[in-house]
């Protein structure tokens, strides 16, 4: 729109200029995934990941690598955090997808995700009416975790969390089963999971009998990595760790301020059903 002194876009101008990044952004990556279809670039990446990772965090990745790369196979296996390193680094898996990995000569980590931590509870526990949960009031209650050997890093995050609140934790360990079936436990009303809240809040929706409350004052942060071997030269591998991090980018997954912002409004929605 233009007028005597100045020029101004109009509405439908001002939108086409807020989406046109996108759009373009979108078409190129068409174009370079046209380009892999013709130039017969394929593979196959086996991919470790942590049960916490099986919903939001994998389906994502999993998306983004076949729309990006759609003739590279992943063959995912459920692991925990503790055994993924030492599985790539021994060649059993190309990627592995893990919570606080411990660092190990000859493997390469990076930082993909870091999100809170949610207090998955039966809907008779006290704590349900709340629509977050302060750490301090998790005091007097019984913490349901899976035993320390498997992911020692982030039980001990959760362990000093509590310290620094002014408690010790009372833990039950709850050895090796599916993650399920720690959520069928947590419907007998006695015990609080802690887990990362895209896993918890996505339990509290396939689970009507349990709810998940983001964890406050102070939050703790989960964070989720990356890994693979430091002398892998695969082009599947390359590519598979390229759709990875686009993933990351695009979900703003390395920005707790606005993964807290995204559970605490899952938070309220649960409390207001």
């Amino acid at each position: 729109m233009r007028s005597s002194r100045e020029v101004k876009l109009t509405a439908a101008g001002q939108a086409l200029l807020e989406e046109a990044p996108l759009a373009i952004a979108a078409l190129e990556r068409a174009v370079e995934r046209t380009r892999l279809v013709g130039a017969g670039i394929t593979g196959t990446v086996r991919l470790g990941y942590a049960p916490p990772a099986g919903f939001e965090t994998l389906g994502a990745i999993l998306a983004a690598v076949e729309n990006d790369n759609p003739n590279i196979t992943v063959i995912a296996s459920e692991l925990f955090s503790a055994e993924i390193p030492a599985r790539v680094l021994a060649g059993e898996l190309d990627i592995g997808l893990a919570l606080h990995p411990e660092p190990m000569r000859g493997i390469r980590t990076e930082a993909l995700r870091v999100e809170p931590l949610a207090a998955v509870v039966s809907k008779r526990h006290r704590l349900a009416v709340a629509s977050s949960v302060p750490l301090a009031d998790l005091e007097h209650e019984t913490l349901l975790l899976f035993p320390r050997e498997l992911a020692p890093v982030y039980y001990d995050r959760i362990l000093r969390a509590c310290e620094l609140a002014g408690f010790q934790p009372r833990v039950r360990a709850f050895s090796k089963p599916p993650v399920h079936a720690m959520l069928a436990r947590l419907l007998g009303a006695r015990e609080v999971g802690l887990i990362p809240a895209s896993f918890a809040f996505h339990s509290a929706r396939a689970e009507p009998g349990v709810v998940a409350r983001v964890i406050v004052e102070p939050q703790i942060q989960a964070q989720w990595s990356i890994l693979w071997a430091a002398g892998a030269r695969s082009a599947a591998i390359t590519l598979f760790l390229d759709s990875a991090r686009r993933c990351a980018t695009d979900n703003d997954w390395l920005h707790p301020s606005k993964a807290r912002a995204a559970a605490d409004t899952d938070s309220l929605r649960a409390t207001e059903l």
